[in-house]
């Protein structure tokens, strides 16, 4: 385990070896979480996987066709609100 220190203005270095672990490079957009009363970084690819497993997941449970397209239902339905008015 790795201990880290908060500097006088806040701000928290995470060494080179940890960022390498975890594919942090220069540049890299951070996310930051209280989750159980743990501060929880995570990069945006790493959010947005998460995000993609989630929504697949609820897809899967919700019973929607791997090759549906909800954009395209929810335009269709739109165009066809449209076209009654």
């Amino acid at each position: 385990m790795t201990t880290l220190a908060i500097s006088d203005n806040g701000r928290v270095l995470v060494p080179a070896a940890l960022r390498e672990e975890l594919g942090f490079k220069p540049g890299t957009r951070i996310y930051a979480e209280v989750k159980d009363g743990s501060l929880v970084l995570t990069s945006a690819s790493q959010r947005t996987a998460q995000r993609r497993a989630y929504f697949a997941d609820l897809m899967k449970r919700l019973n929607v066709p791997e090759d549906a397209s909800l954009v395209d239902e929810f335009i269709a339905e739109r165009r066809a609100e449209a076209a009654r008015d």
